[in-house]
């Protein structure tokens, strides 16, 4: 299973390496959606930093594109040990997890970033200094936050687990809700690749949605039982 996986990541990366052109225009589009012409902000101080940054991007572009097949593999080792119970959740699991994060990402992708990027450049102007930024810290701002999103979104997933379990309920949830909406900041402030509050402000409130969200699935959940 490991050397598959292996295998599998090192095809898509270097897959991946051939379309570094491409990617960098995905990841800039958000920047250009609101400046109109990116290059004006986007700069490199490296010799070798676009060859650097084409490798980045197709680490990232690779893992993404290797996770159908991870998944696979994984599965296909893990199934083996499951109840016929069990195997029957393999696969609905999966398709909702993979949707929920794609979720995460298309609304940090289209929604988050975009608003992100023009508060700042418009504070910048506000206070008087000229937006350039370093193009390999601008993806990282891009990938760190497209990727906590995703992450962030399996919240659901995860509270319908162990609702299912019988772990956690919906008056648990509404018991301890105070306590969590402070534990979202703090990792929203952990995981955010910036120490502003606008940023952690963009993923905390989505998460305290998600919270909510979790609160009425485990009340389903415990009347769907009941």
């Amino acid at each position: 299973m490991l050397i598959k996986m292996v295998a599998v990541v090192g095809v898509s990366v270097t897959l991946c390496f051939f379309f570094a052109r491409q990617l960098l225009a995905v990841v800039i589009w958000p920047l250009k959606r609101v400046v109109g012409d990116p290059q004006q902000f986007l700069y490199t101080f490296e010799v070798t930093g676009g060859f650097t940054l084409a490798m980045k991007l197709a680490a990232y572009a690779g893992i993404v594109l290797a996770c159908p097949f991870l998944l696979y593999f994984l599965a296909d080792f893990l199934l083996p040990a499951l109840t016929k119970r069990e195997r029957s959740l393999v696969t609905p699991v999966m398709v909702v997890g993979v949707g929920l994060f794609l979720a995460g990402v298309a609304l940090a992708y289209f929604g988050v970033i975009p608003a992100g990027l023009n508060f700042f450049i418009e504070y910048n102007n506000y206070l008087g200094i000229r937006s350039q930024w370093v193009i390999e810290n601008y993806v990282a701002f891009v990938m760190h936050m497209s990727l906590a999103f995703g992450v962030c979104f399996e919240l659901p997933l995860v509270v319908l687990a162990l609702a299912k379990l019988g772990i956690v309920t919906a008056a648990f949830l509404r018991q301890k809700r105070p306590y969590a909406i402070v534990g979202i900041f703090i990792v929203a402030a952990v995981i955010t690749p910036t120490t502003d509050m606008v940023n952690q402000c963009l993923l905390a409130v989505p998460m305290c949605v998600l919270y909510e969200a979790c609160v009425w699935i485990a009340w389903w959940m415990e009347r769907k039982r009941a």
